[in-house]
């Protein structure tokens, strides 16, 4: 008797995960503004947004430590000169698996989260991915 076994897939969706609301600072905050908000959010980077909310570039850790050791002054520099600009992102409702594979081919620790008009809605970074694997593998080990 030759028995077929079927690959399945989890339902997961970047949106049952991501964390909401994303942090959000506008292209003009300085890069003390970023580095206040990570803190005070406790949170590894930022979305930057222009006027209208959409994303223009992300700025974390990683970023802020340049300015430093670049001697920088935060308060006067501006996100704009350190942030990635265009990041990759996706979908509320693309497949989890997606989302991941898009970090590790572009070796990102955050992607952002935005909406049809290019807003932000939500942010995933690695740790929460990382997080949802443990829980998922504790559930099957039992």
């Amino acid at each position: 008797m030759i028995f077929v076994v079927k690959r399945r897939k989890l339902p997961l969706r970047v949106e049952d995960i991501m964390s909401t609301p994303p942090v959000v600072i506008e292209l003009d905050a300085t890069i003390a503004d970023a580095a206040r908000a990570m803190k005070s959010e406790r949170v590894g980077s930022v979305l930057v947004v222009d006027k209208e909310g959409k994303l223009r570039g992300i700025v974390t850790e990683r970023d802020i430590v340049f300015a430093v050791a670049e001697g920088w002054d935060l308060s006067a520099r501006r996100v704009w000169e350190v942030m990635s600009e265009n990041p990759i992102y996706v979908r509320p409702d693309e497949p989890l698996d997606e989302a991941v594979r898009k970090m590790r081919s572009l070796n990102v620790r955050h992607i952002p989260v935005v909406d049809e008009e290019g807003k932000p809605v939500g942010m995933v970074p690695f740790r929460d991915v990382l997080d949802t694997m443990m829980t998922l593998i504790s559930l099957i080990v039992g």
